[in-house]
């Protein structure tokens, strides 16, 4: 039996929004593994994802008053996670650099990824440039249009089509390097 499979979510919540500490506990432990994956995602590496996991599940019991069962408890957690990666992003971006447009012109070609694990592809997704890669994330992973993540970018839609496409551009560039086409 997983962590917390005999407790409701309804009491689960409730217990949370007491700030009853063993129920916290528990709604950690239930959902800590999946949250750290998610994390982990956005993140360069496993400290940073550890900081993001940590800081997103203390949003998660400050606001856990707000979740109100229109959809899953997993779902919302996911949401604030991803939510405090981009923060963390948009953190370190403004240290490092200012957004740059590219213009690259779309490419038709898809990708091949199928002879690649999961693991290996976000290993040479990590290798990309942040912006690049953040826009592919939450484009290919989330789901996110590029109307969407020009609002949580503070970027415009070009941009984040152009990343996109860089982003489909240099993993092409790593597939041949490994590929020795």
């Amino acid at each position: 039996m997983k962590v917390g499979e005999d407790i409701s979510e309804k009491l689960l919540v409730e217990k949370c929004i007491d700030f009853d500490r063993h129920y916290q506990e528990i709604l950690y432990r239930k959902f800590a593994d999946k949250m750290f994956r998610v994390s982990i995602i956005y993140t360069t590496n496993k400290d940073e994802a550890a900081d993001v996991l940590q800081e997103g599940f203390i949003k998660v019991f400050r606001k856990i008053h707000q979740f109100n069962f229109d959809g899953s408890l997993e779902g919302w957690i996911r949401k604030i996670i991803v939510n405090t990666a981009l923060e963390n992003y948009r953190k370190k971006a403004k240290e490092i650099e200012k957004l740059n447009e590219y213009h690259i012109e779309e490419s038709d070609n898809e990708l091949d990824l199928s002879e690649y694990s999961s693991n290996e592809i976000i290993e040479m997704v990590n290798h990309l440039p942040p912006k690049a890669q953040l826009v592919l994330k939450l484009y290919a992973i989330e789901g996110y249009s590029h109307q969407e993540i020009s609002k949580i970018l503070s970027i415009s839609e070009g941009t984040s089509k152009s990343q996109l496409n860089r982003a489909r551009k240099l993993l092409k560039e790593i597939l041949v390097r490994l590929n020795g086409e």
